[in-house]
């Protein structure tokens, strides 16, 4: 159900829906109140109305006893014992804090698809800076003509009061996930019947303010730099993607190359966007459903429709767990339900519908992004015809030494295939999530690419 969160902020959401996305401003009045009635990064501090949703305090900050920097995340609320759990029997009488791809999970998978819910923990926390520049951003930061990029923006949340559903939208495609991390993370496609081949990735992320040589003049329309090392299995081991994400990517598109290990050779890699295949994905996703949604926005026109309460995955550290193998998480039709924990939060809606004359494989995606993270936590994706056709689940988790909120695993399952696919599994891997290396800009060059491709 709908939260009406305040007349002021109510009524300047209606009016901005009527207004054209470059003209979406915030007042200094409305800014004043992020900090106070809103935390820094424009959720609501207060508890909802029945308490089912605790008020934010500053979140999860210390690190549990007995956790060791770069460590296995030790699960700070281990203690939690299950409040109920929606099933294929009963989740009708949940119905008004479910999704609709929840809903349609419970009636594809009525015997195996479940919803532990645990207390609400608003466990979301981030570093000082970021909520400096995300209060400066407010009054500063605007949106390039048609919305398809920033203006006046470096970090943190560019649109912490959003007005129109391109801003929210960017607030997931900016946020800070450390500035820059290496990360070994397992990608599997299983069969119907369960059975699946993981393949292995390296993976890093620095944003451009985080660079050895970063000259704000050189490529000043760079957002980030994104590099991708198959490692297993060994048919694909040895191929490179590198990306250079662009803020206004309609101006200038997303520069992409690709090693090909076995003619070693780097090409431009064009498809490397919007609905283009995904990498080693058997179809299952496109190029913008990594990090649940990325990429330039301008094939979709983007309305904001307002806050809900949903139970959504929400400190998932069991997925997280070194105890866990692989084959304990995947299964037919969808992961291990019994490691999953579902929390009741405030998201925010924003539907995605298609330009005309645009082209994607998806005619609509709907959105619920975690008000206290900026992160999509489900997505709806539709067919051209309107059928509802693959479902999106982020799995969220807390790195709570870092201050970095980000995915134990996302999932996207398609309802028509009984397929599905899983990112970010970790458990069999030796090493975490590392935070904070150093790279310089020479690092994510094609010449780079082809020397780092090696089978």
């Amino acid at each position: 159900m709908f939260k009406k969160y305040s007349k002021t902020l109510g009524g300047a959401l209606a009016l901005s829906l009527m207004i054209s996305t470059a003209n979406a401003e915030v007042s200094a009045a409305e800014a004043a109140a992020l900090g106070k009635s809103l935390t820094p990064i424009g959720a609501e501090q207060s508890a909802n109305k029945a308490g089912t949703i605790p008020a934010w305090t500053g979140g999860l900050t210390k690190a549990p006893e007995g956790y060791k920097s770069g460590g296995e995340l030790k699960n700070p609320y281990s203690d939690d014992k299950v409040k109920f759990v929606i099933t294929g029997e009963n989740y009708k009488e949940y119905a008004a804090n479910l999704t609709d791809g929840q809903k349609a999970m419970f009636a594809k998978y009525p015997d195996t698809y479940k919803m532990p819910v645990y207390e609400s923990r608003r466990s979301a926390a981030y570093p000082d800076v970021i909520y400096k520049e995300s209060e400066k951003n407010a009054v500063t930061t605007k949106l390039v003509t048609g919305g398809s990029g920033l203006v006046d923006y470096s970090q943190g949340v560019p649109f912490p009061i959003p007005k129109v559903g391109v801003e929210a939208i960017w607030n997931h495609i900016v946020r800070y996930r450390g500035g820059s991390v290496r990360r070994i993370i397992g990608q599997v496609t299983p069969q119907v019947n369960g059975d699946y081949t993981v393949v292995r990735f390296q993976d890093e992320f620095t944003f451009r303010n985080k660079l050895s040589d970063y000259d704000p003049e050189k490529d000043k329309n760079v957002l980030f730099y994104f590099k991708q090392d198959v490692i297993s299995p060994a048919r694909l081991a040895g191929n490179v993607l590198l990306v250079h994400e662009t803020l206004d990517q309609v101006k200038e598109p997303r520069k992409a190359w690709v090693y090909n290990a076995g003619q070693r050779r780097v090409r431009r890699a064009p498809q490397v966007s919007y609905d283009g295949p995904g990498t080693a994905a058997d179809g299952l996703r496109t190029s913008d459903n990594l990090d649940m949604y990325n990429g330039a926005p301008d094939r979709y026109d983007w309305k904001l429709e307002g806050k809900q309460e949903i139970y959504i995955p929400y400190n998932s550290y069991k997925l997280k767990s070194k105890d866990l193998k692989y084959d304990d998480i995947v299964q037919a039709g969808h992961i291990n339900q019994d490691l999953t924990r579902y929390e009741l939060h405030r998201v925010w809606k924003v539907t995605a519908t298609l330009k005309e004359g645009k082209r994607h494989i998806y005619g609509k995606r709907v959105f619920y992004l975690d008000e206290d993270t900026w992160q999509a936590s489900e997505i709806d994706h539709y067919d051209g015809r309107g059928e509802l056709w693959r479902v999106a689940e982020a799995h969220n988790v807390m790195y709570y030494d870092v201050q970095v909120p980000w995915y134990a695993v996302e999932t996207l399952y398609d309802l028509n295939s009984g397929r599905y696919l899983a990112l970010g599994l970790d458990n069999e891997e030796d090493e975490g999530y590392s935070f904070g290396f150093e790279r310089s800009s020479r690092d994510y060059t094609p010449s780079a690419l082809r020397r780092s491709g090696v089978r």
